[in-house]
């Protein structure tokens, strides 16, 4: 029973393992292949995901920062550099946020917005479509079913672990 049960965390571990290795490929390759959909419009996954945030129903009105990079799962650090390169591309505009002068609210500009519905959106769905070429609808929702249940407990950590630390939000 015993060697069982050990038998059974080990071969757990040697699946994590290999799981853990894929989804860091997967991040790489996204990284790659999906800045290269975008790359003739000037846009990285980065900035894809920054428009794609901003341009949800939600965030119509702007987003602080701070929200910005929660959603994102991001460092404030590493967001603010993305925004000013994306500021100075006219993709989107910064201003004191009306509730909290010490926060600055990030929206899409009007050039941004048009970036992203007529350029960017139909080349992000081209990709999709392609990466996306041998999966059945029930796949791709099986797969997001285990990845924000992955997420979810990798916030949890990520939570148990700033409140060790003492540490704010990113």
């Amino acid at each position: 029973m015993v060697k069982s049960k050990e038998n059974a965390v080990s071969v757990k571990i040697e699946l994590a393992n290999r799981l853990f290795f894929r989804l860091y490929q997967c991040a790489n390759m996204l990284h790659k292949t999906g800045t290269r959909a975008v790359e003739a419009e000037g846009l990285t996954t980065q900035q894809w995901a920054v428009l794609g945030a901003l341009s949800r129903q939600e965030a119509e009105n702007g987003m602080s920062v701070g929200d910005l990079a929660r959603y994102l799962m991001v460092s404030r650090q590493n967001l603010s550099g993305l925004i000013s390169r994306m500021e100075r591309d006219g993709h989107l505009a910064s201003a004191a946020d009306g509730r909290d002068r010490r926060s600055r609210l990030i929206t899409m500009t009007e050039s941004g917005r048009k970036l992203w519905i007529h350029q960017a959106t139909p080349k992000i769905h081209g990709y999709y479509e392609q990466v996306l070429e041998n999966f059945s609808t029930d796949d791709v929702t099986h797969t997001l079913h285990y990845l924000l249940k992955l997420l979810d407990n990798m916030k949890q950590l990520d939570d148990a672990s700033r409140e060790t630390n003492g540490e704010e939000d990113a």
